[in-house]
C-alpha cells in the first residue's frame, strides 16, 4: 500500500493545476466506471457462450453467477444479493427458478419462518464448478499474456476495493 507523499504547507499549486489535476482523476474516475460497467457485461456474455457450447442452455448467466457466488456456503437470499453483482434481476425470482430446476435446495429457517436459507444441491455445484473451470481458463490466459501483471492486479484490485468501500459507505450515509 502507498502512502501519499507529505505536502509542503509552503509550497501551492496554482489553482488552474489543481483544477487540471482535479478534472484528470474525474475523467478516469468516470472512464473506470464505464469500463466496470462493460466488463461485467462482457462477463456474462462469456459465461452465456461458455454454456451454450456446453449445451447448458436452461440457465441464464445470471443464474450461472448466482450459483457461483452460492459456493459452499448456505446464505439467505438478503446475504447473496450482498455478495454479488445482479444487474437488472430478481434474486428472488432467479433463487426460485433454480429451487424448481434442482440446482439449489432451499429451508425455512427454524428461528425465523419467513427466512429462507439456500445452499447448492450436486447439480447446482457441477454448474459452479464449470464457471470456476472458465474463469480460470481465463486467469491463465490473462497470466501467460502478461496482462496481469502491469500493473499488478492485485493493485488493482486494492484500489477496487477502496472504491467499493467509499460506495458502501455512501450508500450507508444516505440511509
Amino acid at each position: 500500500m502507498f502512502a501519499p507523499a507529505p505536502r509542503d504547507p509552503d509550497r501551492t499549486l496554482d489553482p488552474h493545476l489543481q483544477d487540471l489535476a482535479l478534472t484528470d482523476m474525474t475523467d478516469a474516475y468516470l472512464e473506470s466506471l464505464q469500463i466496470l460497467e462493460r466488463m461485467h457485461r462482457l462477463m456474462l456474455d462469456l459465461v452465456k457462450d461458455e454454456f451454450e457450447r456446453l449445451h447448458k442452455g436452461d440457465l441464464t448467466p445470471v443464474q450461472a453467477m448466482i450459483l457461483y457466488n452460492l459456493g459452499e456456503a448456505e446464505v439467505s437470499a438478503g446475504e447473496l444479493r450482498s455478495r454479488g453483482m445482479y444487474q437488472g434481476s430478481n434474486v428472488s425470482y432467479n433463487l426460485k427458478k433454480l429451487v424448481t430446476m434442482g440446482y439449489v435446495h432451499h429451508e425455512r429457517c427454524d428461528m425465523d419462518r419467513r427466512s429462507v436459507r439456500v445452499r447448492l444441491t450436486p447439480e447446482g455445484q457441477a454448474v459452479r464448478e464449470m464457471v470456476r473451470q472458465l474463469f480460470i481458463r481465463h486467469a491463465q490466459g490473462l497470466a501467460s499474456s502478461g496482462v496481469l501483471e502491469d500493473p499488478p492486479l492485485d493493485q488493482v484490485n486494492l484500489q477496487s476495493r477502496r472504491i467499493e468501500r467509499f460506495w458502501t459507505e455512501q450508500i450507508r450515509y444516505i440511509y
